[in-house]
């Protein structure tokens, strides 16, 4: 029996939630500190709706997982990404090569 490539999109972002809600409970969501980001010294770009679609690598506590996110305001340096998992939506500022455009998005 094959598997319903109409479903694979779907069952990926399950699994791709279950995933950040598992590395949710190795600890808390990390971003860039304010010393990090320099935000008083760098020009900040926000981004207005729809965003950009990207793939980046977050963190929580010691875990690292790669999410499908969207890009809401950079810096030269910096990316601040947002993303969903359950009824939960994360922030959090990454550094920019942290952070892929996505292809169906280019």
């Amino acid at each position: 029996m094959g598997t319903s490539k109409r479903l694979a999109a779907h069952y990926d972002m399950r699994a791709q939630h279950q995933a950040i809600l598992a590395a949710a409970r190795a600890g808390p969501l990390q971003s860039l500190t304010d010393r990090e980001l320099r935000l008083r010294e760098q020009p900040v770009t926000i981004y207005p709706q729809p965003y950009r679609a990207v793939r980046v690598w977050v963190r929580f506590g010691p875990e690292a997982v790669l999410v499908d996110a969207k890009l809401a305001r950079s810096t030269p340096l910096a990316a601040g990404v947002e993303f969903r998992a359950g009824d939960q939506t994360y922030r959090c500022w990454v550094w920019g090569n942290a952070v892929t455009v996505d292809a169906a998005d280019a």
